[in-house]
């Protein structure tokens, strides 16, 4: 289903579903609050009202059914050698922006988006898009803020004469930072989504999809940001989704 382009621009909604998971048997297509899981991303991409088109990359028929009922495009089904456990993104992505330019599409950015994190609004899509019409990045990747507790400037390692250091500096452990106030603030990646311009892809010697210019998407609720990989995981989306369900 095409929709309508965002702005002036297109934006590719891409989801990488692959089989076979290990920490959560079956997850992409498990029943979350009676909806499979791959469903939330789905409705999320299609909601936000950015997407020209919105793919699914996935190695399994079932899940490309299922991806097809809730409304989104399967136009090919992913070869085995980029469904491997060790198979990074990037060629998954490469292989995905090859294919539909060989039909003559080539959208101004592509968005990674993984069906693990089925809490993404609707709203944080559009304002990142917001941020890549308006400063023209090379990307622009979800983040959060490091709580304290696992601050870098706090991490040590034990050298091999069992003396603690501190990881990041090397400085020993009575020099770190004492005060919480006093640590500098940083972040991580909040794998709500992965939006970079598309024409990164193509150039040489490019392996990944920052680029030279990546810009912070701040993700303001924690919840909306909770990635799906163990049963554990598992557990704390039933949980919340009785929180969420309105703002799906």
């Amino acid at each position: 289903m095409r929709m309508a382009t965002y702005k002036g621009k297109k934006f590719l909604g891409l989801i990488t579903a692959r089989g076979g998971s290990k920490g959560v048997p079956g997850k992409n297509i498990k029943m979350l609050g009676g909806k499979p899981l791959l469903a939330y991303t789905i409705l999320a991409a299609k909601k936000s009202g950015i997407f020209d088109r919105i793919i699914i990359s996935t190695d399994d028929e079932v899940i490309a059914s299922v991806a097809r009922e809730w409304g989104a495009e399967v136009p090919f089904i992913r070869p085995p050698e980029l469904a491997q456990d060790s198979t990074p993104h990037f060629p998954v992505v490469k292989h995905t922006l090859e294919f539909l330019a060989k039909e003559n599409y080539q959208p101004d950015y592509a968005v990674i988006l993984q069906p693990t994190s089925p809490f993404r609004l609707p709203r944080q899509l559009q304002e990142a898009a917001d941020i890549a019409i308006e400063k023209t990045p090379d990307s622009v990747l979800s983040v959060m803020e490091v709580p304290p507790q696992f601050n870098p400037a706090k991490q040590m390692q034990v050298r091999e004469d069992g003396v603690l250091r501190l990881f990041n500096s090397g400085l020993l452990i009575g020099k770190r930072i004492p005060r919480r106030q006093d640590l500098p603030v940083c972040y991580m990646s909040a794998a709500l989504f992965y939006m970079f311009r598309s024409g990164l892809i193509f150039e040489e010697g490019i392996s990944d999809f920052y680029g030279e210019t990546t810009l912070p998407y701040f993700v303001e609720d924690p919840r909306t940001a909770l990635d799906i990989d163990t049963m554990e995981d598992w557990e704390k989306a039933e949980k919340l989704f009785a929180e969420m369900e309105a703002y799906l």
